[in-house]
């Protein structure tokens, strides 16, 4: 009966073994020998370099494989490049990951979720606006279209509030300098993110207390991490939980780079299509779904 049950045990250990080798085995060969990566908000192999280089060879070592930067004009451009087999990973904002979902079907794998990534609208210290309403008839500066935190978001937020950003105020797109117009009284409102914003005053000299949060949003979708299709599924899991096993070393290396430092304090997620509902949402009730097809 003991010799038995030390053959069976036995065959389970075998048996054992021979499953983790297998996997093992899969592993290896469906993972590729390189990953291609691009960052949508950054141009040049140089600036890659600069903001990216350390977090590059960072998931190198996470992951057992050479990682090369390619770089991209715009997240347009990444689309193509997906679809082609030419690129195998992007770094994008929550609108920029819209676009390639639509365009390229890539796959969100990991979100790097941000403390305080909230929009904020904000008038001067001493202007009669004290809620959304009142904007009606006004001007808002906002940062560019397509921005999560400094067009879309606000947008809804204004929507959310009864606003008809088409009819009820005009909008001007001015990125950093909203700001600037606002101190001098050319806009009547700015909308940003709450930590750019406190950025920017810094930079251009100015304080806190010349302006006054009208309202702050609920927090924004993350910034994710997403990959070709094409990529075996079996190699997206393991890429997955790697890196949310070594967060602490690729966060690092993100925010070694003075550019990167909206990242500090924050984490790696499991990134889910759904936690980007809201800009789509957003889109299309501008009527601009085209940006999503």
């Amino acid at each position: 009966m003991k010799r038995r049950k030390l053959l069976w045990y036995s065959l389970l250990f075998v048996v054992g073994c021979a499953s983790e080798v297998n996997t093992a085995d899969q592993l290896a060969i469906t993972a590729p020998k390189k990953l291609r990566l691009a960052v949508t908000d950054v141009t040049g192999i140089e600036d890659l370099q600069r903001d990216f280089g350390a977090f590059r060879i960072a998931l190198g070592e996470v992951l057992g494989i050479p990682i090369e930067f390619f770089p991209v004009d715009n997240p347009t451009a990444a689309a193509p490049a997906l679809l082609s087999g030419q690129l195998d990973m992007v770094f994008a904002g929550p609108s920029e990951y819209l676009i390639l979902n639509a365009r390229s079907k890539a796959i969100p794998v990991i979100a790097l979720q941000r403390i305080n990534y909230h929009s904020v609208i904000l008038v001067r210290a001493d202007s009669n606006i004290k809620s959304l309403t009142q904007l009606k008839g006004k001007t808002i500066a906002m940062r560019e279209i397509g921005s999560t935190s400094g067009h879309l978001s606000p947008t809804k937020m204004l929507m959310d509030a009864g606003l008809d950003p088409n009819t009820d105020l005009k909008i001007v797109l001015l990125n950093d300098k909203g700001v600037v117009a606002l101190k001098k009284g050319e806009v009547d409102a700015w909308a940003t993110a709450f930590d750019r914003y406190q950025n920017v005053i810094a930079r251009e000299g100015l304080s806190e207390q010349d302006f006054s949060i009208l309202v702050k949003g609920p927090l924004l979708p993350n910034d994710v991490f997403m990959v070709s299709n094409q990529i075996a599924a079996s190699f997206v899991e393991d890429l997955r939980s790697r890196m949310i096993k070594n967060q602490d070393k690729l966060i690092e290396s993100i925010v070694i780079a003075p550019a990167n430092q909206k990242y500090k304090g924050g984490q790696l997620i499991t990134a889910k299509d759904s936690d980007y509902d809201m800009i789509r949402e957003v889109y299309r009730k501008l009527g601009q779904e085209n940006f999503l097809q």
